[in-house]
């Protein structure tokens, strides 16, 4: 199952465990269970801590269970945990063997401290880039916790279960049966969810922070640049971000990062991270900004009020919220939103094997979203509200070489069909002709652009009209002392490489607006 070279790197890790545990399989006879022990062998005869046994009695075959000797963790992995799951099964491994994680102490504590009982059962997709946190963090969490129970589900393995419970969006998450949350999770927004008083205590902890030199408001890119160049001239650096690495997080691959090959989206902002970690910054997650008071006089502090109830305050700000992805805004998208109605085709796709899908959007985006469903599915029908496609022509190339694509150009969308629990079609209307027309199908993948995160500043900082924040050659809004960087801004390609370079940029702004501002006073 694992090559030389996988066996070679996973015996070092393997080499951390210092407590003996076992894995117990439950198989079948399908091919898949082959597979499965054939992983489990591997895994077993590179560690004399790890054993085997495959007497399961678990309903969901193939999976296997993860149990430390006299221990009682309950954590099982249902389907083969490979592509962007490997990495949450050598986690689980050197976890349950007694390798410490790097989770912040105050959340592991947060995490045993947690009373009841937890019974987790996510549903991911070997190609969701999105799934491996929210795996990775509930099998910690039943690690640390024998109250706290999680299987990792394996929805294309398992599609007779993803159709009953009609999961259409990975990764999907249950708790005691009931849906709990869908999207990329990690420990601190699950605990959120659960532990009920810690959004108020968060909204104390924050307002009682000292006032910072450099607020960055945003945690992509353009905010991880921003807060290193910040820290490096050693004054008093913050990030409030609703989530580090931003929409970094739900790209897949990553080919124009000049210096870096080839990357994953991910493994890009875990890389952000780290290096803003490096330095004297203090980072404040899962914190969303809800309103921006400008300082009431010169040299003043400025205040973001946060969602939570909390607030803090700096002398500068430098604003890198980002974008997110535009909807449709027509009849029943948010209604079948997680039911049919999908943004990531690269989390999503699996889910819909051998079912017919349309593609909203003509663009880069569009086109490449089509490509690749084209190989899972059974048809790809592409909407392109322009009288033509606008991606680069060696898609479109590739694109009409499809047997299973079908595009439709001028064709504005005006309606999710549905019965209520999924959909089932989508209404659009010819511009040409101005007539309507009905496309039977059961998932819609929306493709057409990005909105800037800038709601919560209306009427405070100047925008345009499409909601971007207007900046000068310096990064510097129409407020003193405030500064804004990245795919929030009206600064033109919304590019990674280009978003790092304006938020330097603002920060060096922002600290030459640090020293101007002591020499006046």
């Amino acid at each position: 199952m694992l090559d030389s070279t996988l066996k070679a790197q996973l015996k070092t890790y393997l080499e951390k465990v210092t407590q003996p545990f076992e894995i117990v399989a439950s198989l079948d006879d399908r091919e898949k269970s082959q597979e499965m022990l054939s992983l489990l062998e591997d895994i077993t005869s590179l560690s004399d801590k790890i054993t085997l046994r495959t007497d399961g009695k678990d309903v969901r075959r193939p999976s296997f269970a993860l149990n430390r000797i006299g221990g009682n963790i309950g954590l099982r992995f249902a389907g083969i945990p490979m592509g962007h799951e490997f990495t949450s099964l050598v986690l689980a491994l050197l976890q349950v063997g007694g390798h410490p994680s790097k989770t912040a102490p105050e959340i592991i504590e947060q995490i045993k401290d947690l009373d009841g009982e937890y019974n987790f059962e996510t549903y991911f997709s070997l190609s969701c880039q999105n799934c491996p946190d929210v795996v990775q963090a509930l099998n910690l969490m039943a690690v640390l916790n024998p109250n706290i129970r999680h299987v990792a589900i394996d929805g294309a393995l398992f599609q007779e279960e993803v159709t009953v419970r009609q999961v259409m969006s990975v990764p999907s998450i249950y708790l005691n049966g009931e849906l709990f949350g869908q999207g990329r999770m990690g420990e601190e927004e699950i605990l959120a969810k659960l532990d009920t008083g810690a959004s108020a205590r968060d909204a104390e902890k924050l307002s009682a922070k000292d006032a910072f030199d450099v607020l960055v408001v945003g945690g992509g890119p353009a905010g991880a640049a921003a807060a290193i160049y910040a820290a490096r001239k050693g004054i008093r650096t913050g990030v409030a971000a609703e989530r580090f690495g931003g929409q970094v997080l739900d790209t897949m691959a990553i080919e124009n990062f000049i210096s870096v090959t080839e990357t994953e989206g991910p493994k890009l902002a875990r890389a952000l991270e780290n290096h803003v970690r490096e330095y004297d910054v203090d980072i404040m997650n899962l914190q969303r900004a809800a309103q921006l008071i400008p300082a009431s006089s010169e040299g003043g502090l400025h205040e973001i009020k946060l969602e939570n109830g909390g607030s803090l305050k700096a002398k500068t700000l430098i604003l890198a919220t980002g974008a997110r992805w535009r909807e449709m805004n027509v009849p029943g998208e948010q209604e079948y939103r997680g039911r049919g109605v999908a943004y990531c085709p690269h989390c999503d796709g699996p889910l819909f094997k051998g079912k017919r899908v349309a593609v909203i959007g003509g663009g880069n985006s569009g086109v490449e979203a089509a490509i690749d469903l084209a190989g899972i599915v059974a048809q790809v029908t592409l909407l392109e509200f322009d009288s033509q496609l606008r991606a680069d022509a060696v898609l479109q190339k590739k694109l009409h070489s499809l047997p299973n694509v079908t595009v439709i150009t001028s064709a504005l969308t005006s309606e999710v069909i549905g019965d209520g629990q999924k959909v089932t079609g989508l209404a659009y209307k010819d511009r040409n002709s101005s007539e309507f027309h009905e496309l039977e199908l059961e998932g819609i993948f929306v493709q057409i652009g990005l909105l800037p995160n800038s709601d919560w500043l209306k009427g405070t900082v100047e925008l345009t009209s499409r909601g971007e924040i207007i900046v000068d050659a310096r990064g510097e809004t129409s407020l003193p002392g405030i500064f804004a960087a990245g795919d929030v801004t009206t600064v033109p390609y919304k590019q990674i490489v280009i978003a790092v370079g304006e938020g330097a940029k603002a920060s060096l702004s922002a600290f030459d607006h640090l020293i101007r501002s002591s020499v006046e006073d």
